[in-house]
């Protein structure tokens, strides 16, 4: 049986979470999670990140062995002038996360972004038969 998971060891999470858990879900690396759900429609499962003000072109899939990793970067610069006061925000992040793809067919793999949500749809790969058969001994 195959299961979509997150490939993350747990004790890095474990570590990170217990040393700044204030910190832990900006991670120290800039890396931040964003959350999935993921079903499974029976020929196909169903990913959907959430990933709200991103633009498309921010986002990136990787696809390395069996191994599917999404990404996305935002770097954002806001200048407001009002009176005699003068507000400049910076904003940057990143997001990652990669899952085992090793049950699915990856040639089939379907991508849309659309409202903040990625959705991958990911075909099964077919299951192999077994042959049953009696040998002769001779």
């Amino acid at each position: 049986m195959f299961e979509l998971q997150t490939y993350q060891p747990a004790d890095t999470w474990m570590r990170r979470f217990w040393s700044d858990p204030f910190s832990f879900f900006s991670g120290s690396n800039g890396m931040t999670m964003f959350s999935t759900d993921i079903a499974d429609n029976g020929d196909s499962y169903l990913l959907e990140a959430d990933l709200p003000g991103f633009r498309k072109e921010d986002i990136h899939l990787d696809l390395q062995g069996d191994t599917l990793t999404i990404s996305a970067r935002r770097d954002d610069e806001r200048e407001e002038r009002k009176d005699q006061y003068i507000r400049c925000e910076r904003c940057s992040g990143s997001y990652q996360r990669s899952f085992d793809m090793s049950g699915v067919d990856t040639d089939g793999i379907h991508a849309k972004y659309e409202n903040g949500v990625l959705r991958l749809t990911l075909p099964k790969k077919a299951e192999s038969k077994t042959e049953s058969k009696t040998l002769r001994i001779e």
